[in-house]
């Protein structure tokens, strides 16, 4: 049967996507729930106070379903209430961290190349940019890739890079106005014009 430590180690879960802020966060809910005085016995007329504060930090009218017979049934209310607004709390962290990771809502648009693809993702710095299988042989020795996009005679640059499997690129430039996508050969000469030498190219359909 799992121990009180083993339900803290549960709800502490995996934090290593989580920012300073939220990792302090975690922290504080650890030392709650680690300190012996929460498992005690409640006066059963808190109950209704842990219910009700449990819902209000859910924004809803009443506490979760689990929440209330679970708190109602056992000997220690709080080990349950407390446990379920911790997980609600954890839970409501890694949520964010994943909405801010993936984007999951952005607008996106794909374009096929000569070989392989061109991922375009709105986030709010910009457009991310995921060039996939590429088949573009390693460039060095101050020779390089530069990828590019184009809205009539206007060159925007995105990025540069030396070979084409997998390379994420920044625009900030919208790929609905700058509509050509393009990759050409380039070298550290110290001209920041693009050589003309085209390797890769596809137009973009909003």
């Amino acid at each position: 049967m799992a121990t009180d430590d083993d339900r803290v180690a549960e709800l502490a879960g995996d934090e290593g996507d989580l920012d300073p802020i939220e990792r302090a966060q975690l922290e504080e809910l650890r030392v709650l729930l680690a300190d012996p005085a929460v498992w005690a016995e409640p006066d059963p007329e808190l109950e209704d106070i842990v219910v009700s504060a449990i819902a209000a930090e859910a924004g809803t009218s009443r506490a979760p379903r689990n929440v209330v017979p679970l708190a109602r049934k056992n000997r220690r209310p709080w080990l349950y209430a407390l446990a379920g607004a911790a997980a609600a709390a954890i839970i409501a962290l890694v949520a964010v961290v994943a909405f801010r990771d993936t984007g999951s809502t952005a607008e996106q648009f794909t374009i096929v190349l000569q070989s392989g693809r061109a991922e375009f993702t709105r986030t709010d710095s910009g457009w991310r940019i995921y060039l996939e299988d590429a088949d573009l042989p390693r460039l060095d020795n101050g020779r390089f890739y530069e990828a590019w996009l184009r809205k009539g005679d206007v060159l925007v640059p995105v990025g540069t890079f030396n070979e084409g499997q997998q390379v994420t690129l920044w625009a900030g430039v919208s790929p609905k106005d700058y509509t050509t996508f393009t990759v050409t050969r380039e070298a550290a000469d110290g001209n920041q014009a693009s050589s003309g030498d085209r390797v890769l190219s596809g137009t973009i359909t909003p």
